[in-house]
């Protein structure tokens, strides 16, 4: 099927999904939240429910919805049921703090905020007290509901898909203060079919959830990804390594997708050469963030299965790339732009060049921010993602670093990923980030943070020693400073701009 075919067979809305297997095969399951198991007619009822409870409580066509929590079924079901409404889901981590939380809805405006205060997350239950929201029973649990806001307006209603927004995603403020990337519902349905096309879905397979449905890599890529094909999602409210153990042998999972900080801690936690697990899997993802080479030989070898690799971003819902089921890589490329999407490198530097994308995944815009918005997306469609790569002759794509994060010391630019996969690629590491830091003289200086393996011993001069023989002088971080655990987002990504400050700090010593 070709792009035109694929975009003209996609339903309006994502709450088709749900509709079409609760119709098609109603017994199927949908998800299992660790206690009990949902089939489709179940999950459609439940949609169904509560799109009318959200009409008693007032929400409108055009209204933006907040859901505070973590991964649950009520998460799903709401994300369906703002769809069927016609408002705007506006996902946020019960694990944010009070004061990101209080971002999102105010820039958002949220007609109405819920609280899923479920026992996984008692963060979200301190956020709901803290904003005095009110209980409600529901079939799907306790919730807590927010004060109506009256100063809401309903944004524009939108027959065609390609226009109506489906979700409001705030990035995670890696590189500055959080936006609202809008989502229309072809965006997410379009990534959703070929998500589930790449990875060869079927209505047997068996996904985990761990991945926040806060998150446009969880939402999109599995949780909707998964569901389009009528399978099976198995959801999981946080990640731990013994989780993901329990999941791949109780559950009998078929697909795992994840950050590659996920499978550090799995492979950290079992030790060195761990032996293969025993598991039914026939397809392994990590995305998300770069993928060391050393991290995809070791999980390749204790899972027996390719470790897939791809790229993407909140404004790309989110997929770019992504390596092919049939033709796994032994190299650190995100893989081949996925069907329909268009890429071409600008601002060149040898064979390195600017990321711009185009295709049906391409958001609508920064929500209330039209200058960000330009800055970004031109008129023709293409979007400039700030991230520097190099394109094989096969198309395939090699991430080189962000733009902004590029290093200039001593007039040689320093790409921090190029860095971070010679730290990562020593046993001692368990990840690594890389940032610059403004010198007196006018010049940069590399900072590097490394996470250890508690396992291992090594000292800071013998890493500085290791890296010495891997990389050009210029190359090599002038401070190494080793951390319990690397600041990072609820997606998993590593957050930079607090490593920056802390890099910047007077007293920072290795």
């Amino acid at each position: 099927m070709n792009t035109v075919e694929l975009l003209a067979a996609l339903p309006s809305r994502i709450s088709d999904i749900p509709r079409r297997w609760a119709h098609a095969t109603p017994h199927a399951p949908a998800l299992h939240d660790g206690e009990r198991l949902w089939t489709y007619a179940e999950l459609m009822a439940a949609v169904a429910d509560t799109a009318e409870r959200l009409r008693r409580w007032q929400l409108r066509p055009g209204d933006r919805l907040a859901v505070i929590g973590e991964n649950c079924v009520a998460q799903v079901v709401l994300s369906f049921a703002a769809a069927e409404l016609d408002a705007w889901i506006v996902h946020i981590n019960g694990r944010l703090s009070p004061r990101e939380v209080d971002v999102v809805l105010r820039h958002s405006g949220a007609r109405l905020a819920i609280y899923l205060t479920t026992a996984a997350s008692p963060e979200t239950a301190a956020h709901a007290a803290r904003n005095e929201a009110e209980a409600a029973t529901t079939p799907l649990g306790p919730w807590m509901v927010g004060a109506l806001n009256p100063h809401c307006a309903p944004e524009p209603v939108h027959a065609a898909s390609e226009r109506q927004v489906a979700a409001l995603i705030y990035t995670t403020g890696t590189t500055g203060a959080p936006k609202g990337v809008m989502l229309s519902h072809r965006n997410l349905l379009f990534i959703a079919a070929v998500s589930s096309a790449l990875r060869g879905l079927t209505p047997a397979d068996r996904a985990w959830g761990v991945l926040p449905i806060t998150h446009v890599y969880g939402l999109t890529s599995v949780m909707l990804g998964t569901l389009y094909a009528g399978a099976c999602l198995y959801l999981c409210p946080r990640y731990t390594p013994d989780a993901l153990l329990h999941a791949l042998r109780g559950h009998r999972l078929t697909i795992v997708q994840g950050v590659p900080a996920m499978y550090a801690r799995l492979l950290e936690q079992l030790g060195s050469a761990p032996a293969r697990l025993d598991h039914q899997l026939r397809f392994a993802y990590a995305g998300g963030s770069p993928l060391p080479p050393s991290l995809k030989l070791q999980v390749e070898a204790l899972l027996g299965v390719p470790l897939h690799n791809g790229y993407g971003l909140t404004e790309t819902a989110p997929t770019v790339s992504q390596t092919r089921l049939d033709q796994p890589r032994n190299d650190a490329s995100v893989g081949q732009p996925i069907p329909g999407v268009e890429v071409r490198l600008a601002a060149r530097d040898g064979d390195i060049g600017e990321l711009w994308v185009r295709g049906p995944n391409v958001m609508l815009g920064y929500y209330q921010e039209l200058a960000l918005t330009a800055a970004v997306l031109d008129a023709d469609g293409w979007l400039n993602t700030g991230d520097m790569v190099r394109q094989d002759a096969d198309g395939a794509l090699f991430i080189v670093g962000r733009s902004k994060e590029l290093i200039i010391r001593s007039g040689f630019n320093v790409y921090p990923l190029e860095v971070e996969t010679v730290l990562n690629a020593h046993p001692a590491v368990t990840q690594s980030a890389v940032v610059g830091r403004p010198a007196a003289d006018g010049n940069e200086e590399v900072v590097a943070f490394v996470e250890l393996d508690p396992q291992q011993t090594i000292s800071m001069e013998a890493l500085h020693a290791y890296l010495a023989a891997q990389l050009a002088p210029y190359k090599c971080p002038s401070q190494i400073i080793a951390m319990a655990a690397l600041p990072a987002a609820p997606s998993g990504k590593i957050l930079k701009s607090q490593l920056r400050r802390i890099a910047a700090a007077p007293v920072c010593g290795d």
